[in-house]
């Protein structure tokens, strides 16, 4: 009960996150777009703000996907593999994302004290870096701590079609 209702949390907040996030990505995109066709003036910092709603999209999303299962993945010979190889390389990949992203956090943690430190900000809106980097590193934390956690789930099998297969 108390792992469903984590993920219900993981669900709402990186959701959410994202969300409002791409929401105004849009927003952004639709009144540029219109600045430039009908002011013929583009919103200042606009390529800025893109950039980091961005981020915010992509860390946001980052857990679910992982969560979900929904990464990119080379699975043609899955078919042909017994399952306990398939659990030990579920095992193995698991492993190492967490172990991957668990040190990009804590690399991105230290680059984002190192920004805050000197100020450093975006070049035309002057919007301080190193919130972003944060919000990174604790989503890329977050996203190796769900594949920890996947290492005592059941490898879900991918019904004909579903996922990606080259």
């Amino acid at each position: 009960m108390r792992i469903e209702r984590l993920n219900q949390v993981l669900e709402l907040l990186c959701g959410l996150l994202s969300g409002i996030a791409l929401f105004a990505l849009m927003m952004l995109a639709f009144f540029d777009v219109l600045g430039r066709k009908f002011a013929s003036h583009a919103i200042t910092g606009s390529l800025e703000l893109t950039e980091l709603l961005m981020v915010v999209v992509i860390f946001g999303a980052l857990p679910l996907v992982s969560r979900r299962g929904e990464l990119a993945g080379f699975d043609s010979l899955d078919p042909h593999l017994p399952a306990w190889l398939r659990r030990a390389q579920a095992v193995v990949v698991h492993l190492l994302c967490a172990a991957i992203l668990l040190g990009l956090s804590v690399l991105m943690w230290q680059t984002g004290t190192q920004f805050l430190q000197t100020r450093e900000t975006t070049a035309q809106l002057q919007i301080l870096k190193a919130p972003f980097l944060y919000g990174m590193a604790v989503l890329c934390g977050l996203t190796g701590l769900v594949h920890l956690a996947l290492l005592s789930a059941p490898s879900p099998e991918r019904a004909a079609g579903e996922g990606l297969a080259l």
